[in-house]
């Protein structure tokens, strides 16, 4: 905004993450001009809602005939105002973007042809239709090529922001209610915005997503109608990641959502990414074309494994499902992902935060040979699987655990061998030379006894809520 040249902004990222909440409380009062598309309407009523607004904001209420006129009137105004920086703000941009609108091609010449060749412009656009906001303005091959001088992708909250936010507003949450918040809806801002100061978490997320007429029993569909504009083969994209907990190849999705195997594939997935629904990593030691992709939206996780077949869920149905081995279950994968959401709070308390690292993760399964095999070596005969491995630039491999637990986390005899025996496997797979650094990751540390003595390092609920 300070700058001595025209900007243009672009702002995306996920449904009711606030993009608009984030410009509207730095700018209200500064706009020179603000229009918000109307989904699903047809050309004659968004040309009459720009009306509206330039009305609001010039008294001049007359309807262009198409958008290039739009942006004529639009100019002509801004050129008669007076010295200062004039903001223009564009929310919802995807949907002006209508069949045969030309809507674009006259942003591109309102841009281009006017605002580039001034200095006081200030255009802002948000839309949370990603893909469209990608691949039509931020990595456009049209008029609008490296036009968008800055591009902002608004992420959820982390634990931290969390925390400051419930604080912000009354709340008195302590730091474990605040994990289970996150485990179920993470740390999107309006989804934070629904849940009453006078209940518990429990009894926000029951009422919430499990409630006749709650507000977020239909949010599925809606975040992903809003997302993109044929959402079905993105739904099929994360229903397929759900059902795989570390993550599946792009062959492994292609085969399980039924998709054609084509370049769509990889622009959706990268478009999810983007998004911050999904991840992809390389496992350890492994080739670029078998990179993973693992679903980490922490409320898509929820709603797959709890809310999908909600006709069947009764009163209280998420204050009973507490304690069950199913929400144990859940609860476990679910804290795995809040890990990965944070793991540059891990780095930090691992005390590495200034050596070169690469997250990745590690499976192997033997083949029917070596099983088969009676002179085989029996590490190798089990197979084994390693969530979380931050390769470290200084010899060292940090192998951590990641175990959600409501008190102290015990380690016993059986996992403390368990754990023994996949490093063996993993050592002898890779043939990997570097050092090993046993790290639990958990809510409440450890119960003291011989096997975590063992463990090289530990982190806490406390660590993941550090600001970095």
């Amino acid at each position: 905004m300070a700058s001595d040249q025209s900007e243009f902004i672009a702002i995306y990222g996920r449904r009711r993450v606030g993009k608009t909440f984030l410009v509207k409380e730095l700018m209200e009062g500064r706009f020179t001009f603000r229009m918000t598309g109307k989904e699903n309407a047809p050309l004659k009523d968004q040309l009459i809602n720009f009306s509206y607004a330039m009305d609001n904001f010039f008294q001049d209420d007359r309807v262009p005939k198409n958008w290039s006129e739009a942006f004529r009137m639009l100019s002509k105004h801004i050129e008669q105002l007076g010295g200062g920086i004039k903001i223009i703000f564009i929310d919802e941009l995807p949907w002006f973007a209508t069949a045969k609108s030309r809507f674009l091609s006259a942003l591109e010449h309102f841009w281009n042809d006017w605002a580039y060749y001034r200095n006081d412009i200030k255009l802002i656009v948000c839309g949370s239709a990603t893909s469209w906001m990608l691949k039509k303005l931020i990595n456009s091959r049209g008029g609008l090529h490296n036009r968008v001088t800055h591009k902002m992708l608004i992420s959820p909250f982390t634990l931290e922001e969390m925390e400051r936010y419930f604080h912000s507003k009354g709340f008195s949450y302590e730091r474990p209610e605040m994990i289970d918040c996150y485990l179920a809806v993470g740390g999107v801002a309006y989804y934070l915005s629904l849940f009453n100061s006078e209940k518990s978490v429990a009894e926000n997320i029951n009422e919430l997503c499990f409630t006749k007429g709650g507000e977020m029993t239909d949010e599925f569909d809606r975040l992903f109608d809003s997302l993109f504009k044929k959402p079905d083969k993105y739904v099929a994209i994360i229903e397929a990641l759900g059902s795989a907990r570390k993550g599946m190849t792009r062959m492994d999705i292609i085969s399980k959502a039924k998709l054609l195997n084509n370049g769509n594939v990889t622009k959706m997935l990268k478009e999810l990414e983007a998004c911050d629904f999904i991840r992809s990593y390389y496992p350890f030691g492994r080739l670029k074309k078998e990179k993973m992709y693992q679903l980490t939206d922490q409320f898509t996780l929820f709603y797959l494994h709890f809310m999908k077949a909600q006709a069947t869920h009764g009163k209280n149905y998420w204050l009973h499902m507490i304690g069950t081995p199913e929400y144990a279950a859940w609860s476990g994968y679910a804290f795995e992902t809040v890990c990965l959401h944070h793991l540059d709070q891990i780095v930090e308390a691992l005390g590495i935060s200034g050596v070169l690292y690469s997250p990745c993760s590690w499976a192997y399964r033997p083949s029917e040979a070596i099983i088969e095999d009676s002179a085989a070596d029996e590490d190798l005969k089990r197979g084994g699987q390693i969530d979380l491995l931050i390769d470290r630039k200084d010899k060292t491999i940090s192998i951590c655990e990641m175990k959600y637990s409501g008190t102290q986390y015990e380690i016993t005899k059986a996992y403390a061998n368990y754990v023994d025996q996949r490093l063996r496997t993993f050592r002898k797979v890779t043939k990997t030379r570097k050092s090993f650094s046993i790290v639990y990751i958990t809510p409440f540390g450890l119960v003291s006894n011989m096997y975590a003595r063992k463990v090289n390092k530990q982190v806490i609920a406390d660590d993941l809520f550090v600001k970095t």
